[in-house]
């Protein structure tokens, strides 16, 4: 990959978890407490993230997820080192190296 920015080998212990920040559509089956969620405009119900952007289930003491072992199908599928995590990352590398903030949508 010449003229792109290197990616460290993703690991959990040096993990910048772009992926809580991404938009995880809840489905009925994943049984998530509605204090957990939100609805967009379009009728979908999301996992609720706070004022930062970062998803409301993470434990910020601990800095993991507090619903880990009953997390979203989304969440489950979610392929660390998977080609999508490595974009999402290319893409937060790219904009914050540039003081671009990272877009939310709801």
């Amino acid at each position: 990959m010449s003229g792109s920015a290197h990616l460290p080998e993703p690991l959990c212990a040096r993990c910048d978890a772009v992926c809580c920040r991404l938009t995880v559509v809840v489905q009925p089956e994943d049984r998530i407490p509605a204090h957990l969620t939100a609805h967009t405009a379009a009728g979908l119900t999301v996992m609720a993230r706070d004022a930062e952007g970062w998803c409301v289930a993470i434990d910020a003491a601990r800095m993991c997820c507090a619903i880990y072992d009953t997390r979203p199908d989304v969440c489950r599928r979610f392929t660390m080192s998977g080609p999508y995590c490595l974009a999402v990352r290319t893409d937060y590398l790219d904009s914050t190296s540039r003081g671009i903030p990272l877009a939310l949508y709801s």
